[in-house]
């Protein structure tokens, strides 16, 4: 029998959203770690480096994220037998995976991006390719990166409602709980969609402030002109 949706059943739902918000945290910072990295490999002089990123980058960009979390959560133990993950954990690994190949082409393009001048200038300079990139093009690069970053993370944020399928009590599923025992989905998630929004809306003040901070600006139409600022 049903009972009528009232301010407890915001408990289990605040509790979900708390989830979400550690669950994007931490698969967040670790997907701009190694995406950072298979970035920088993608644009290395090294071809092994190159061809590494690519591959992991074009496949991982070529598969539906709800079929990486299965094979996370699903297939992972199969393949080896005794592994048990927990779902929190199989959940952060799928979602960096995920992150990670994005992440990676946002900070391709931003390297890209940077005027060819500068790392000229910085080889004339003397500066040999990791002192370049460390001092002249990655300072740059990452004015660039951060609105298209940014705006990854909302849509990461949003995506992440599909780790629902491995019975991880994030808000989507928390909001299925709820409405199971009320019969009641549209305050429901209602309610889910509001705390969505809150947390999107959250990163996304962030992404302002970072750039009140810095001064800039950078309009994701026009990245080669803005490159240089």
């Amino acid at each position: 029998m049903f009972r009528a949706f009232d301010w407890q059943d915001l408990i289990p739902l605040l509790k979900g959203a708390w989830l979400t918000i550690q669950l994007c945290a931490v698969s967040g910072v670790l997907g701009i770690i190694f995406g950072v990295i298979l970035g920088v490999a993608r644009t290395s002089p090294s071809k092994i480096a190159r061809w590494i990123s690519t591959i992991y980058i074009t496949c991982v960009r070529g598969i539906p994220i709800l079929v990486i979390i299965f094979f996370i959560f699903f297939g992972v133990p199969l393949l080896f037998p005794g592994l048990e993950l927990d779902k929190f954990v199989s959940a952060v690994i799928a979602l960096t995976c995920f992150a990670a190949a994005y992440v990676a082409e946002i900070v391709r393009g931003s390297i890209e991006s940077v005027p060819k001048g500068q790392s000229e200038a910085a080889e004339a300079l003397g500066l040999n390719y990791w002192l370049k990139l460390r001092y002249v093009i990655l300072p740059q690069a990452t004015k660039i990166m951060v609105p298209p970053g940014v705006g990854f993370i909302i849509g990461l944020v949003k995506d992440s409602s599909l780790v629902t399928v491995t019975g991880l009590i994030e808000l989507t599923h928390a909001g299925n709980i709820v409405t199971n025992l009320t019969g009641d989905p549209i305050k429901t998630f209602l309610v889910v969609a509001v705390m969505y929004f809150v947390i999107c809306y959250g990163v996304s003040l962030l992404g302002r402030l970072y750039e009140k901070r810095t001064g800039i600006h950078v309009d994701p139409l026009k990245l080669p002109e803005t490159a240089g600022v």
